[in-house]
């Protein structure tokens, strides 16, 4: 199915390419690849008139609920930098900022009224992990009625299977899975 996007509806939502996140081993992808990836679908939409969205969790203030397999987090915390868009990502000053302090970005936080407020109907999805914070969002956008499309090659995460199993078998169920170039392609 061909993909065509209204960059003047449509929102970038880039999870977590922040200095605490980028630098870990993932898979499939390298992070370095998914942010400057990100940054290139970041460039075009904004050219093009749409809205671009970083989020970033502040782990630190994240609720330590008893769990089996617990995030590590380093003892005292981590630093206040750490939380930081990586520059490489593109961030520029007119782009919304997003804090989350759980895994998707819509609990809790101000993102699906930056949305609605600006006549966004579909998301772009993106950012690190795939399986995490890029599928709650997903979730959480999809059950609010938003388009839905995956740049499948600007999204990691722990394991490649994990990040294959979202995109072939949980994603295409909300949305359609693209790689960044057919994205920049439907962007004009």
């Amino acid at each position: 199915m061909e993909l065509t996007l209204e960059p003047n509806t449509t929102a970038l939502v880039l999870i977590d390419l922040q200095r605490s996140i980028v630098g870990r081993p993932l898979a499939p992808h390298a992070t370095a690849d998914v942010v400057a990836r990100s940054a290139r679908l970041a460039a075009a939409l904004r050219a093009k008139g749409g809205l671009v969205v970083y989020v970033h969790v502040l782990a630190n203030e994240m609720l330590a609920l008893p769990v089996d397999a617990p995030a590590p987090r380093p003892p005292g915390g981590y630093p206040p930098e750490a939380f930081e868009i990586v520059p490489e990502a593109g961030r520029q000053p007119g782009d919304v900022l997003v804090a989350k302090r759980q895994w998707g970005a819509f609990y809790g936080t101000d993102l699906e009224l930056q949305l609605r407020r600006r006549g966004v109907k579909t998301i772009i999805m993106g950012g690190i992990a795939t399986n995490i914070g890029v599928e709650s969002t997903a979730r959480a956008a999809f059950d609010q009625g938003f388009a839905l499309v995956f740049a499948a090659d600007a999204m990691t995460t722990i394991s490649a299977e994990a990040h294959a199993f979202c995109l072939g078998l949980t994603f295409p169920r909300m949305g359609r899975v693209r790689s960044t170039e057919q994205i920049l392609a439907a962007l004009g």
